[in-house]
């Protein structure tokens, strides 16, 4: 038997016990010992994700050991450390993945909403979806790396920034701390933009060149009197903040939205226009990601600032994400 987080109709969530499951042909399974605890884990825990089948057990940043392997698996085997984010899988067909495009597939499989997720001992996967976790990353800091630090990781290396740009990161939470630490190892001039300023030490320590207090003044303006951001790496939920920030892109800037917001981010046609400006959303990205994300975290020694809770304490984590109380990820920690 192995213990689980479940999701069903009513909450707080459920810890049951489950039977442990046998992989596919194609699949594998992994002895969970950590699971990163996100913001996206609402999609199920609300049950508001579309065609959302419950019960369901949530979680899309799991660390893990392989401890079997279907029949048609070669790729791994038992005892390697792996890992795996929101991209659980494609389906081979549509347009997205002749092209190679895995995690735009128009019918994807993600981790903890078509299938069940990390916040267990053990979860199955399909083998296409995992990446290895290198040695020297612990796997309570390697979780979160697979979605927080690969959004922000992959967004930032295809952003058209070069090394010496201007890169401003929005917002020191979960996804900032880490797209900070990513910015400064890339070789950019980093900038960190928070509305609370006693975060302007944190800031530094992460690895931002400067610091600017957006409650105090024009935090556009400030970002123009530096030349302009090549890139504006958009990771609060806000989208008013993100708004004001627009105008603070430089010659053929970017500002690139991770963090999905309940209001709309306002933009004026012709600033976008006259210097070659856009707007560009990123998500994640698929298992090859993955393995660039751990790699360069492991060479520039890149990690999560983390606070742990035993699987039993899952709606205690999950409250105090949701309420931002958390500095800056949780990590659900299992077979310890």
């Amino acid at each position: 038997m192995k213990a689980a987080v479940v999701v069903k109709r009513s909450r707080p969530l459920v810890v049951e016990e489950r039977t442990v499951p046998e992989p596919g042909p194609r699949e594998v399974r992994i002895k969970v010992h950590a699971c990163g605890v996100c913001h996206s884990d609402q999609f199920i825990v609300d049950a508001i994700w579309p065609g959302l089948i419950l019960p369901r057990v949530p979680g899309h940043e799991v660390a893990g050991v392989v401890d079997a392997v279907g029949s048609a698996v070669q790729s791994f085997h038992v005892g390697q450390r792996v890992g795996m984010g929101w991209y659980g899988g494609h389906c081979g067909v549509c347009t997205a993945c002749r092209e190679g495009d895995f995690i735009l597939c128009e019918r994807p499989r993600i981790t903890g909403l078509t299938h069940d997720g990390g916040y267990g001992e053990y979860m199955i996967a399909s083998a296409e979806s995992l990446a290895l976790i290198p040695e020297e990353i612990p796997f309570p800091e390697a979780a979160p790396l697979l979605c927080a630090g690969l959004t922000t990781y992959n967004a930032l290396r295809n952003s058209g920034a070069r090394a010496g740009d201007l890169v401003a990161v929005q917002g020191l939470g979960g996804l900032g701390h880490l797209g900070v630490q990513f910015a400064r190892a890339m070789g950019f001039r980093v900038v960190a933009i928070s509305r609370s300023r006693e975060k302007a030490d944190e800031a530094t320590k992460l690895g931002a060149h400067q610091f600017i207090d957006a409650t105090e003044g024009d935090a556009a303006h400030e970002l123009q009197k530096l030349g302009g951001a090549r890139v504006i790496l958009a990771t609060g939920v806000s989208g008013k903040a993100t708004s004001s920030l627009v105008e603070g892109l430089g010659r053929n800037g970017c500002l690139m939205l991770l963090a999905g917001t309940a209001d709309s981010v306002a933009i004026k046609p012709g600033f976008l226009i006259g210097g070659r400006r856009r707007v560009q959303g990123w998500t994640s990205g698929q298992a090859s990601d993955s393995a660039d994300t751990l790699r360069f975290a492991a060479l520039a020694k890149i990690r999560p600032i983390i606070e742990l809770f035993s699987l039993d304490q899952a709606n205690e984590a999950y409250q105090k994400m949701i309420q931002g109380k958390i500095r800056y990820r949780a990590v659900l920690q299992m077979n310890p």
